[in-house]
């Protein structure tokens, strides 16, 4: 561990003082420095060694620079690039908050509201990136950042400058070892069949991938061996997302399965696309996302104390034509009246029931999770 930290150090030198190591992915170890001439934070990501044996420097070299030319509002970027004995690595900033991994092991799904803000800043992250021919190849919860009410994206086209940049031999040698340029569990099938073709559209279906995480507490496949989880993402369906939290808008649930298509054909076309879908999703429901649980309470119980008087004025109709028509004692009227009025309590106890049934699958399933990393 300390060797590869002090081998670090010495091909930075002086421009940089290493001071701790974060937990890293198993696409790169992460350490936090110190930019000396600037002062200021930034991490240095590195390749293991075993995964940067088989990859090419300089197809990894000229990936990584397109990738540096991002410059966007949600995108983390790289500041610098280099190697020692051959082994990459990179620099770029470090970003105060925590990872959307991180807020996903606290809470579980997340709400509409901070769900959306996030698909959305990330939709945006990728429409630009996209246009600038500059794919992510492993978007996932681990690699987006929460930080000052905004959600930022980090490691833009490494993943991908790493399947560029990786000889055959190398290839092999990573898929014995265990290390899959992506991640499996949001992994689309063009990515995990090793389609030559795959393209941004594999960015769309990782996304889709994640958004269902945020709405459910669980990513698609969950329940599925790690090792069949590549042949899943080929050839089975998940399951919709309404069958875990009924309050999804359906234009949301629509898109976020359209992203899950198997076909890429059948997805969305572009992250321009998904960004306008999600702000109509926003602009058409923004009353039902935004309303906080403790304010929807009487509303609840307001639909259920409507629904009682109506029934009740419906049941005493009823009864004062039978006392009319067919000559029912008049006590049977105030017999009604007393049933009904004791019905009160029970309808709105079973109202609020439902109500918290509701919220309580809407907004709180939680799952077991691998745990993240900090950037």
């Amino acid at each position: 561990m300390t060797e590869l930290r002090d081998q670090l150090q010495g091909t930075l030198g002086a421009a940089y003082s290493l001071e701790q190591e974060l937990g890293g992915g198993g696409m790169s170890r992460v350490f936090v420095a110190t930019e000396t001439a600037l002062g200021r934070t930034v991490v240095v990501k590195v390749l293991p060694p075993d995964l940067a044996g088989g990859v090419n420097i300089d197809r990894f070299r000229r990936e990584v620079r397109l990738a540096a030319r991002l410059q966007h509002p949600h995108i983390v970027p790289l500041l610098a690039a280099g190697e020692m004995d051959g082994v990459p690595y990179y620099t770029m900033p470090f970003v105060e908050g925590q990872s959307l991994r991180a807020r996903l092991n606290e809470a579980g799904a997340l709400p509409l509201t901070e769900t959306l803000g996030i698909l959305r800043d990330v939709a945006r992250a990728l429409a630009y990136a996209h246009a600038h021919d500059v794919v992510h190849r492993d978007i996932k919860p681990d690699n987006v950042l929460l930080s000052g009410g905004v959600a930022v994206v980090t490691d833009f086209g490494i993943a991908k400058a790493l399947s560029s940049s990786t000889t055959a031999t190398g290839r092999t040698s990573i898929t014995m070892k265990g290390t899959s340029i992506g991640t499996p569990t949001y992994m689309a099938p063009e990515q995990a069949a090793a389609d030559p073709a795959t393209d941004h559209r594999a960015d769309l279906y990782s996304f889709g991938c994640m958004a269902y995480e945020l709405l459910t507490g669980q990513p698609p496949f969950a329940d599925v061996a790690p090792h069949k989880r590549l042949v899943a993402q080929i050839s089975e369906t998940p399951a919709p997302v309404s069958g875990f939290r009924p309050d999804v808008p359906p234009e949301l649930e629509q898109l976020v399965m359209r992203c899950l298509e198997k076909d890429p054909a059948n997805r969305p076309q572009g992250a321009a696309e998904v960004t306008k879908a999600l702000d109509a999703v926003v602009a058409r429901h923004s009353t039902q996302i935004s309303v906080p649980s403790t304010l929807l309470i009487p509303v609840v119980l307001g639909k259920a104390l409507v629904l009682y008087v109506a029934a009740a004025l419906a049941v005493l109709l009823l009864v004062r034509a039978a006392i009319d028509f067919i000559g029912l004692p008049d006590w049977v009227l105030a017999g009604a009246m007393l049933v009904m009025a004791l019905g009160l309590p029970i309808v709105l106890v079973t109202g609020w029931r439902h109500y918290v049934t509701r919220r309580a699958v809407s907004e709180a399933p939680v799952t077991e999770r691998d745990g993240g990393s900090r950037h």
